[in-house]
């Protein structure tokens, strides 16, 4: 069965776009292009999930959010071109399940709105896997299996992992790992994605004899196709 999915966002073009790529997996979905519009749709009929800018025009997210949680209690992810931590704080305060920073990679928001709605004992009942040189993520039993052996992986391993593997012959920075690892907040060691790598290297590449994760000298880090 098809989620229902409203999508409000004031900026057309990125609406469209991430309408159409909804709709290729799908999903059924109405849009809104203003703060008002979006909340008279969510509070007046029944989506499986609500996908929400914070900078919109006659009503903001953050309020838009507010009033939405007094009526409902349907999976919102929050999408701001904001970076700054207090702004991704009220918005998980004030009831968000989740939050994608501008400008995200589609099959990012595609996996997030995956987790919100299992979350929520909604979406699809196929896993969704990841997978390079033997190596097999599941994203939706969170395991990982090398030649079909399990791995024990930390949270952190395993979002590393998670990352490298979506972002599959795309190189990227350790800034931008750590984000997405640690999270925007992350205050510590500004090594800590290569300690990461290198805890993933003992526990796979040297365990199973294969070479799964390349540096890329004064970059990052790859994961490149068979």
């Amino acid at each position: 069965m098809a989620n229902r999915i409203l999508l409000i966002e004031d900026e057309e073009k990125i609406a469209r776009f991430v309408e159409l790529e909804l709709r290729h997996e799908g999903n059924e979905v109405e849009k809104a292009f203003d703060g008002r519009e979006g909340l008279d749709k969510a509070l007046s009929k029944d989506y499986d999930l609500i996908l929400l800018d914070v900078m919109l025009p006659q009503l903001n997210g953050l309020e838009v959010l507010r009033r939405i949680r007094l009526e409902k209690d349907v999976p919102v992810i929050l999408l701001t071109a904001r970076d700054a931590v207090m702004d991704k704080v009220s918005g998980l305060d004030a009831g968000a399940d989740d939050y994608i920073t501008k400008p995200f990679a589609i099959e990012e928001l595609l996996a997030r709105i995956r987790v919100a709605l299992k979350r929520r004992g909604k979406g699809a009942v196929e896993t969704h896997q990841l997978t390079a040189h033997g190596v097999v993520l599941d994203e939706d039993r969170y395991e990982v299996t090398v030649n079909g052996e399990p791995v024990e992986l930390t949270n952190r391993e395993f979002e590393l992992l998670r990352m490298l593997m979506r972002n599959k012959n795309i190189v990227l920075d350790r800034e931008k790992l750590m984000n997405e690892v640690c999270g925007y907040d992350y205050i510590g060691e500004t090594n800590i994605i290569d300690v990461y790598v290198r805890y993933l290297r003992t526990k796979i590449d040297d365990r199973y004899g294969i070479k799964l994760i390349q540096t890329i000298r004064g970059v990052g880090y790859v994961i490149k196709d068979n």
